[in-house]
Protein backbone atom coordinates (compact mmCIF):
# COMPACT_ATOMS: atom_id res chain seq x y z
CA UNK A 1 0.00 0.00 0.00
CA UNK A 2 1.27 3.78 -0.90
CA UNK A 3 2.70 5.89 2.10
CA UNK A 4 2.05 9.13 1.17
CA UNK A 5 -1.38 11.22 0.37
CA UNK A 6 -2.23 12.49 -3.27
CA UNK A 7 -1.87 16.45 -2.05
CA UNK A 8 -5.49 17.42 -2.67
CA UNK A 9 -7.13 15.11 -0.15
CA UNK A 10 -8.04 16.33 2.48
CA UNK A 11 -8.73 14.87 5.93
CA UNK A 12 -11.95 12.90 6.53
CA UNK A 13 -14.50 14.87 8.50
CA UNK A 14 -14.38 12.40 11.38
CA UNK A 15 -11.07 13.59 12.19
CA UNK A 16 -11.76 16.92 12.86
CA UNK A 17 -13.32 16.33 16.53
CA UNK A 18 -12.23 13.62 18.32
CA UNK A 19 -12.33 11.83 22.09
CA UNK A 20 -9.09 10.07 23.54
CA UNK A 21 -9.28 7.23 26.26
CA UNK A 22 -6.67 5.62 27.73
CA UNK A 23 -6.23 3.01 31.00
CA UNK A 24 -3.37 2.88 33.20
CA UNK A 25 -4.13 -0.49 35.47
CA UNK A 26 -2.46 -3.15 37.90
CA UNK A 27 -1.35 -5.26 34.61
CA UNK A 28 -2.21 -6.38 31.52
CA UNK A 29 -4.86 -9.25 32.13
CA UNK A 30 -8.19 -7.91 30.82
CA UNK A 31 -10.16 -10.16 33.10
CA UNK A 32 -8.56 -10.14 36.06
CA UNK A 33 -6.64 -6.43 36.28
CA UNK A 34 -7.71 -3.38 37.58
CA UNK A 35 -8.52 0.51 36.74
CA UNK A 36 -5.62 2.57 38.27
CA UNK A 37 -5.89 6.02 36.39
CA UNK A 38 -8.02 6.70 33.50
CA UNK A 39 -8.45 9.70 31.48
CA UNK A 40 -11.36 10.75 28.84
CA UNK A 41 -11.03 13.92 26.90
CA UNK A 42 -11.77 15.33 23.45
CA UNK A 43 -9.27 17.12 20.76
CA UNK A 44 -9.99 20.15 18.02
CA UNK A 45 -8.79 19.60 14.71
CA UNK A 46 -5.70 20.44 15.30
CA UNK A 47 -4.99 17.71 17.99
CA UNK A 48 -5.77 20.98 20.91
CA UNK A 49 -7.64 19.95 24.32
CA UNK A 50 -10.89 20.84 24.12
CA UNK A 51 -11.89 19.16 27.48
CA UNK A 52 -10.14 16.54 29.63
CA UNK A 53 -11.04 14.47 33.14
CA UNK A 54 -8.54 12.35 35.16
CA UNK A 55 -9.47 9.62 37.26
CA UNK A 56 -7.19 7.85 39.66
CA UNK A 57 -8.95 5.07 41.08
CA UNK A 58 -7.86 2.85 44.62
CA UNK A 59 -8.24 -0.47 42.68
CA UNK A 60 -8.63 -2.26 46.24
CA UNK A 61 -5.50 -4.66 45.51
CA UNK A 62 -2.04 -4.28 45.73
CA UNK A 63 -0.73 -2.33 42.63
CA UNK A 64 2.27 -4.78 41.91
CA UNK A 65 5.81 -3.09 41.88
CA UNK A 66 6.51 -3.89 38.24
CA UNK A 67 3.19 -1.87 37.09
CA UNK A 68 3.88 0.88 39.45
CA UNK A 69 7.09 1.51 38.01
CA UNK A 70 5.69 1.85 34.71
CA UNK A 71 2.97 4.45 35.52
CA UNK A 72 4.39 5.91 38.81
CA UNK A 73 1.32 4.75 40.91
CA UNK A 74 2.24 2.86 44.05
CA UNK A 75 -0.48 1.37 46.14
CA UNK A 76 0.01 3.74 49.33
CA UNK A 77 -0.48 6.50 46.66
CA UNK A 78 -3.72 5.01 45.18
CA UNK A 79 -4.93 4.14 49.22
CA UNK A 80 -4.62 7.86 50.18
CA UNK A 81 -5.36 9.63 46.83
CA UNK A 82 -7.26 7.01 44.98
CA UNK A 83 -11.45 7.11 44.80
CA UNK A 84 -13.37 3.87 45.27
CA UNK A 85 -12.69 2.20 41.97
CA UNK A 86 -17.05 1.36 41.81
CA UNK A 87 -17.52 5.45 41.07
CA UNK A 88 -14.42 6.30 38.74
CA UNK A 89 -15.65 2.82 36.51
CA UNK A 90 -19.39 4.52 36.36
CA UNK A 91 -17.73 8.18 35.58
CA UNK A 92 -15.92 6.24 32.74
CA UNK A 93 -18.63 4.77 31.66
CA UNK A 94 -20.45 7.61 31.32
CA UNK A 95 -18.11 10.02 29.70
CA UNK A 96 -17.44 7.66 27.52
CA UNK A 97 -21.22 6.35 26.33
CA UNK A 98 -21.84 10.41 26.11
CA UNK A 99 -19.40 11.05 23.24
CA UNK A 100 -20.54 7.54 21.61
CA UNK A 101 -24.24 8.70 22.00
CA UNK A 102 -23.21 12.36 20.49
CA UNK A 103 -21.85 10.26 17.59
CA UNK A 104 -18.12 11.23 18.22
CA UNK A 105 -15.36 8.93 17.55
CA UNK A 106 -13.14 7.50 20.60
CA UNK A 107 -9.26 6.96 20.11
CA UNK A 108 -7.76 4.32 22.09
CA UNK A 109 -4.66 2.85 20.89
CA UNK A 110 -5.16 -1.18 21.18
CA UNK A 111 -8.38 -0.29 21.97
CA UNK A 112 -9.14 -4.11 22.85
CA UNK A 113 -6.94 -3.57 26.18
CA UNK A 114 -8.78 -1.05 27.51
CA UNK A 115 -12.53 -1.33 26.37
CA UNK A 116 -11.76 -5.25 27.48
CA UNK A 117 -10.58 -4.37 31.23
CA UNK A 118 -13.27 -1.76 31.44
CA UNK A 119 -16.08 -3.64 30.40
CA UNK A 120 -14.55 -6.38 32.96
CA UNK A 121 -14.39 -3.90 35.89
CA UNK A 122 -17.73 -2.29 35.17
CA UNK A 123 -18.88 -6.12 35.46
CA UNK A 124 -17.30 -6.32 38.65
CA UNK A 125 -18.59 -3.32 39.83
CA UNK A 126 -22.32 -3.50 39.65
CA UNK A 127 -21.84 -0.57 36.57
CA UNK A 128 -23.70 -0.97 33.19
CA UNK A 129 -20.74 -1.77 31.18
CA UNK A 130 -20.42 -0.46 27.26
CA UNK A 131 -21.08 -4.17 25.14
CA UNK A 132 -20.68 -2.20 21.82
CA UNK A 133 -18.06 0.41 21.62
CA UNK A 134 -18.86 2.79 18.53
CA UNK A 135 -17.13 4.29 16.92
CA UNK A 136 -13.45 3.47 17.37
CA UNK A 137 -10.09 4.65 15.89
CA UNK A 138 -7.64 2.34 17.08
CA UNK A 139 -4.16 4.25 15.56
CA UNK A 140 -2.48 0.57 16.16
CA UNK A 141 -4.80 -1.37 13.69
CA UNK A 142 -4.99 1.89 11.37
CA UNK A 143 -0.94 2.20 11.25
CA UNK A 144 -0.36 -1.23 10.44
CA UNK A 145 -3.07 -1.50 7.61
CA UNK A 146 -1.71 1.26 5.98
CA UNK A 147 1.81 0.63 6.62
CA UNK A 148 2.09 -2.49 7.03
CA UNK A 149 5.99 -3.80 6.03
CA UNK A 150 7.36 -0.85 8.02
CA UNK A 151 9.63 -2.58 10.39
CA UNK A 152 10.40 -1.79 14.04
CA UNK A 153 7.89 -1.48 17.38
CA UNK A 154 4.55 -0.83 17.20
CA UNK A 155 4.52 0.95 20.58
CA UNK A 156 2.54 4.22 21.02
CA UNK A 157 5.52 6.30 21.96
CA UNK A 158 7.90 4.79 18.80
CA UNK A 159 4.86 5.09 16.73
CA UNK A 160 4.25 8.92 18.22
CA UNK A 161 8.04 9.08 16.91
CA UNK A 162 7.27 7.93 13.36
CA UNK A 163 4.15 10.59 12.85
CA UNK A 164 6.03 13.49 15.16
CA UNK A 165 3.69 13.50 17.68
CA UNK A 166 5.04 14.70 20.80
CA UNK A 167 4.96 11.98 23.66
CA UNK A 168 6.48 13.57 26.80
CA UNK A 169 5.37 11.39 29.56
CA UNK A 170 4.78 8.06 27.87
CA UNK A 171 2.38 5.85 30.25
CA UNK A 172 0.52 8.55 31.61
CA UNK A 173 -2.87 7.99 30.98
CA UNK A 174 -3.76 11.77 29.82
CA UNK A 175 -0.48 11.94 28.41
CA UNK A 176 -0.72 8.42 26.09
CA UNK A 177 -4.77 8.90 25.45
CA UNK A 178 -4.02 13.08 24.08
CA UNK A 179 -0.64 11.44 21.98
CA UNK A 180 -2.76 8.88 20.35
CA UNK A 181 -5.83 10.86 19.58
CA UNK A 182 -3.12 13.46 17.58
CA UNK A 183 -1.49 9.64 15.68
CA UNK A 184 -5.03 9.40 14.92
CA UNK A 185 -5.52 12.86 12.94
CA UNK A 186 -2.22 12.38 11.77
CA UNK A 187 -2.74 8.87 9.66
CA UNK A 188 -6.09 10.88 8.60
CA UNK A 189 -3.69 13.70 7.07
CA UNK A 190 -1.54 11.13 5.83
CA UNK A 191 -3.70 8.80 4.07
CA UNK A 192 -6.77 10.98 3.45
CA UNK A 193 -6.76 9.69 0.46
CA UNK A 194 -7.80 5.94 1.40
CA UNK A 195 -9.51 6.32 4.28
CA UNK A 196 -13.14 5.82 4.23
CA UNK A 197 -14.99 8.64 4.35
CA UNK A 198 -17.25 7.94 7.32
CA UNK A 199 -16.03 6.93 10.03
CA UNK A 200 -18.90 4.28 11.06
CA UNK A 201 -17.24 2.15 8.05
CA UNK A 202 -14.01 2.96 9.45
CA UNK A 203 -15.08 1.00 12.58
CA UNK A 204 -16.08 -1.70 10.31
CA UNK A 205 -12.51 -2.11 8.48
CA UNK A 206 -11.19 -2.13 11.99
CA UNK A 207 -12.93 -4.81 12.75
CA UNK A 208 -11.48 -6.70 9.91
CA UNK A 209 -8.14 -5.70 9.90
CA UNK A 210 -7.36 -6.04 13.32
CA UNK A 211 -8.76 -9.83 12.50
CA UNK A 212 -6.55 -9.92 9.91
CA UNK A 213 -3.32 -8.74 11.47
CA UNK A 214 -4.07 -11.41 15.15
CA UNK A 215 -4.12 -14.22 12.21
CA UNK A 216 -0.66 -12.81 10.59
CA UNK A 217 0.93 -12.75 13.81
CA UNK A 218 -0.29 -15.94 14.87
CA UNK A 219 1.08 -17.38 11.62
CA UNK A 220 4.83 -15.56 12.33
CA UNK A 221 4.52 -16.53 16.31
CA UNK A 222 3.93 -20.43 15.42
CA UNK A 223 6.71 -20.90 12.77
CA UNK A 224 9.06 -19.26 15.23
CA UNK A 225 7.84 -21.64 18.24
CA UNK A 226 6.48 -19.06 20.33
CA UNK A 227 2.50 -20.12 19.72
CA UNK A 228 1.07 -23.16 19.62
CA UNK A 229 -1.19 -23.62 16.60
CA UNK A 230 -4.19 -24.73 18.50
CA UNK A 231 -4.05 -21.37 20.62
CA UNK A 232 -4.17 -18.29 17.77
CA UNK A 233 -4.21 -14.66 19.02
CA UNK A 234 -7.86 -13.20 19.69
CA UNK A 235 -8.55 -10.48 16.80
CA UNK A 236 -11.65 -9.54 18.39
CA UNK A 237 -12.16 -5.55 18.07
CA UNK A 238 -12.33 -3.18 19.51
CA UNK A 239 -13.33 -5.32 22.86
CA UNK A 240 -12.74 -8.98 23.58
Amino acid sequence: MQSEPLPLFRSPEWAQVVGVFDLETTGVDVTSDRIVTAHVGLLDQDGGVLTARDWLADPGVEIPEGAAAIHGISTDRARADGRPVREVVGEVVESLRALFDAGIPVVAYHAPFDFSLLKNEAVRHGVPPIERPSPVIDPLVVDKAYDRWRRGKRTLSVVAEHYRVRLDAAHEASADAVAAGRVAQALAERYAAWLPPTVDELHTRQIAWARAQAASLTEYFVSIGRLDPDEPLDGSWPIR
